[in-house]
């Protein structure tokens, strides 16, 4: 996110002399994109941030997938997956749902603490459709509430804490590259435009530091390696909490961005998915359908037409009021959709004709579309309710 922050304290001239009271040096570390040639953030420790003093294997939750054969839209009920309540904590706790080379998608319900934690392989987007929680990283703290996307920059060091009573249901998108908000929406320097349905004053930083107190500290690393997916997972010791950053200042951090904050665009006739989108990754883009008065046409029909995806595979979740285009079937909270590159696709039987004259959608859902296929992680396998391919005919297979 090209928009430039300053937290705590920081020298007048970067890689310089920036010293504490005592007269000893702070550590410079540049937390930089892609070799030195996109954003980055320059940030100042009181000990050495490469330091080491133990490592061994983290056994990563099953990141195991199969091949979507034979190919059938699905209905994936994630609220099924933890009916005996919170499944320990965000990071640990993450079940696989959907994934590719480009993205892998979990879902967790947490009640714990989570590790020390930092993703190695790409950009995390999580959100979190209900609980709060404090998210507490290398950069500083982040509060966060139902309805947040938690946009995590690749390596950063963080840790989730739920808040209140509710445990939290996370949906964590992982990519293999990084999170930008759509390109159409910034100029060539970087700025939210006037066109854009979200701007600057949207994004919510980390505004202090936190300094954090212990020695031999765990940190789990999620990293590029030979597992499944391509991912393997490491526990790091190191001698100092990571949490030792007394400023920072540059580009690239942690924010959040609230669905509440998204300002549909809408028109005389059914708008396509792309006026959805918040935020892209490579070969993925994430869109969230939000409540807003629908097409005012005299002639409109306000759900979806039917389409055939293409290029894409489209995941929906389904996260708050009611979808009008997926009434009947059986799709509810908690829901996602997975209608996959190949097949056509749109509003269920009844919906096209009762859309007639709505002017107004009170649905909430995120979509990630993708652009390589997607297949069943553990989770996707065992939520899937096997009748939603189904639906639009209401005959099963070979009746």
């Amino acid at each position: 996110m090209a928009y430039y922050q300053q937290c705590g304290s920081v020298p007048p001239k970067r890689h310089t002399q920036h010293r504490r009271a005592d007269g000893g040096l702070y550590y410079e570390e540049l937390m930089g994109e892609e070799g030195f040639f996109s954003d980055s953030s320059l940030l100042y420790h009181r000990e050495i941030p490469s330091a080491l003093v133990n490592a061994r294997a983290w056994a990563l939750p099953d990141q195991a997938t199969v091949a979507n054969e034979p190919l059938l839209p699905r209905h994936l009920k994630l609220h099924d997956l933890f009916t005996d309540g919170a499944g320990g904590d965000i990071v640990t706790g993450r079940r696989l749902v959907l994934g590719n080379d480009d993205v892998r998608i979990s879902y967790a319900v947490a009640a714990d603490s989570s590790p020390l934690y930092r993703n190695a392989t790409g950009d995390e987007c999580v959100y979190v459709e209900s609980g709060s929680a404090v998210v507490e990283t290398v950069f500083g703290v982040l509060a966060a509430r139902a309805g947040d996307y938690v946009l995590l920059p690749r390596a950063t060091t963080h840790r989730w804490l739920p808040t209140g009573d509710a445990p939290l249901r996370a949906y964590c998108i992982e990519a293999n590259s990084h999170i930008t908000p759509a390109r159409r929406y910034l100029s060539k320097f970087g700025q939210l435009l006037e066109h854009s349905p979200y701007c600057e004053r949207d994004l919510h930083g980390p505004r202090e530091p936190l300094l954090g107190e212990g020695t031999n500290v765990e940190v789990y690393v999620k990293h590029r390696g030979s597992g499944p997916a391509g991912i393997a997972g490491t526990i790091h010791t190191v001698p100092h909490h990571p949490f030792d950053v007394v400023g920072w200042d540059g580009c690239l951090y942690p924010y959040t961005f609230n669905v509440g904050d998204f300002e549909p665009i809408t028109g005389r006739v059914h708008q396509p998915p792309p006026v959805h989108q918040v935020f892209e990754g490579n070969n993925f883009v994430i869109c969230n359908f939000v409540p807003r008065k629908v097409d005012y046409h005299p002639l409109s029909i306000p759900v979806p037409y039917y389409h055939s995806n293409v290029d894409s595979d489209e995941v929906m979740f389904y996260c708050g009021g009611d979808y009008e285009a997926r009434k009947g079937s059986g799709i509810g909270l908690g829901s996602v959709s997975l209608h996959p590159g190949g097949h056509s696709h749109g509003p269920q039987p009844g919906a096209y004709e009762r859309s007639i004259g709505v002017d107004y959608f009170d649905e909430l859902a995120v979509m990630v579309d993708t652009f390589r296929p997607l297949r069943l992680g553990e989770a996707g396998r065992s939520s899937d309710d096997g009748t939603y391919a189904w639906s639009w005919s209401g005959r099963g297979p070979g009746s």
